[in-house]
């Protein structure tokens, strides 16, 4: 592929030997005797290298390399100039400028320069495209797994993210919810435009309203200066408020206004200021109860819960654990340069009869403390930490032997049999019923009828 030169340069003869250096090396050049004329030419896409004079009529060398850097910062710009303008062409580099020509100079003294350049541009492009192939990679593994409820959430991210409708999206702490909500914001139009995210229970309430709208200079003590809030830092794009339950009222009802008029005010102005954002929110808390409460209000509720997204919890897509397991793995031991490749079969059956209260966020930094203490290449279960390793529950098996069957046969022995069962599995679980249906294999609504229908009163310890 021929590469494209632009030279920029008032003297003639300087203009002419620098073009004929260039194209008897086999490159495009395109040439401008004033800045002004060169600005015209930088757009084009083929470009990859520019020459500019610093001493030019009309726009300076200085300026015009300014502007270029400002239209087309992904374009080398070589600074040509005299002996006795050594300082300002430093001073060009400083600016931006990725090296500088003396004047006079041999045609392969210009070669090689254009070749450095180039060089540098191609290293500068393919850093970009290993970041966005990386951004690309974190956004595929942000939700990883294969069950269904997976499936389901990642349906409806497809369905909702190329409108600007609000999001409610609500789950345990640790599900994944701002990266869900990240993920929206990515697949939706306003992908290239800011992702801005604020977390509402971890600022505190005197802070919280100018952090969300900014204020002007002089509004309390401290305010030095204007600072733009969130809301318009995102302007454009998507604002993320995570924990949105804990928002106090009134500033609920500052954002209910942003919600319906799209407008606010910083503190310290009565200015009005115009904001085109998507808000997307979420929350670990039951919003209704709280409206129910007085704690929350009902009309930002069903302004916020347009489209509402429910993560599961870990425990509702244990099918999941290993691939998320393994993936963590594979970032830790890159980051830590551990030679660890995988996880025994006895630590991944004890991960997986974990209840994981704190969701993917727990597993993660299990794997991570995992590769801390492992020093082979195979994490094994004294490696997991120790509230996993507590957790190691199993139900002793009943006897299905005939003798066992009693007098009043089968019908009496299951029921007999489902209750003991259902005891041990309390037991072991020490009265945890979430454990006890894990233990057992079955749901926690399905553990409910047989408790009611076997008259067990559930406390700390299981009791008839």
């Amino acid at each position: 592929m021929t590469r494209s030169v632009l030279i920029v340069d008032d003297e003639r003869n300087m203009l002419m030997v620098m073009e004929l250096a260039l194209k008897d090396a086999g490159y495009r050049v395109l040439t401008a005797d004033r800045a002004e004329a060169a600005l015209k030419l930088i757009h084009d896409p083929d470009l990859d290298v520019i020459l500019s004079d610093l001493k030019m009529p009309g726009m300076s060398g200085d300026e015009f390399i300014r502007h270029s850097r400002q239209l087309r910062p992904d374009v080398p710009v070589i600074v040509v100039t005299a002996f006795g303008s050594i300082r300002s062409a430093i001073e060009c580099i400083q600016a931006g400028a990725s090296n500088y020509l003396t004047k006079p100079f041999e045609p392969e003294e210009l070669q090689f320069s254009v070749e450095n350049a180039l060089r540098y541009r191609d290293l500068m492009l393919e850093n970009q495209q290993w970041q966005a192939f990386a951004m690309s990679e974190r956004g595929k593994n942000r939700l990883l797994g294969k069950g269904a409820a997976m499936q389901t959430l990642r349906a409806q991210i497809t369905q909702v993210a190329p409108f600007k409708t609000n999001v409610l999206i609500t789950g345990e702490s640790g599900t994944g919810k701002e990266a869900v909500a990240r993920t929206i914001h990515e697949q939706g139009p306003r992908a290239d435009h800011p992702w801005v995210a604020i977390n509402c229970s971890a600022i505190p309430r005197d802070l919280m309203e100018s952090e969300l709208f900014g204020y002007v200079k002089g509004a309390f003590t401290g305010a030095l200066q204007n600072r733009l809030g969130r809301l318009e830092q995102a302007n454009h794009g998507t604002l993320f408020l995570d924990e949105i339950g804990d928002l106090e009222l009134e500033l609920q009802a500052k954002l209910l206004r942003v919600l319906q008029e799209r407008e606010f005010s910083p503190v310290g102005s009565d200015a009005i200021r115009r904001v085109d954002v998507r808000i997307i929110t979420a929350t670990n808390r039951d919003l209704h109860e709280l409206v129910r409460q007085n704690q929350f209000r009902e009309d930002l509720l069903y302004r916020l819960d347009v489209y509402n997204i429910h993560v599961p919890s870990l425990r509702a897509r244990a099918e999941d654990i290993p691939l998320l397991a393994n993936a963590f793995l594979q970032e830790f031991r890159v980051e830590m340069g551990k030679p660890v490749v995988s996880i025994s079969e006895q630590a991944m059956g004890a991960m997986a009869n974990y209840p994981w209260p704190g969701n993917v966020r727990e597993l993660r930094n299990a794997i991570e403390r995992s590769l801390l203490t492992c020093n082979a290449e195979v994490v094994q279960q004294d490696d997991l930490p120790d509230r996993i390793l507590q957790q190691q529950l199993t139900v002793l098996p009943v006897d299905t032997s005939e003798a066992g069957l009693g007098a009043n046969g089968m019908d009496e022995w299951l029921q007999e049999s489902e209750k003991k069962l259902i005891l041990q599995a309390l037991e072991q679980s020490n009265g945890v019923q979430a454990n006890a249906a894990r233990l057992l294999k079955i749901s926690e609504r399905s553990l409910w009828h047989r408790l009611k229908k076997y008259h067990i009163q559930v406390t700390r310890k299981a009791t008839d």
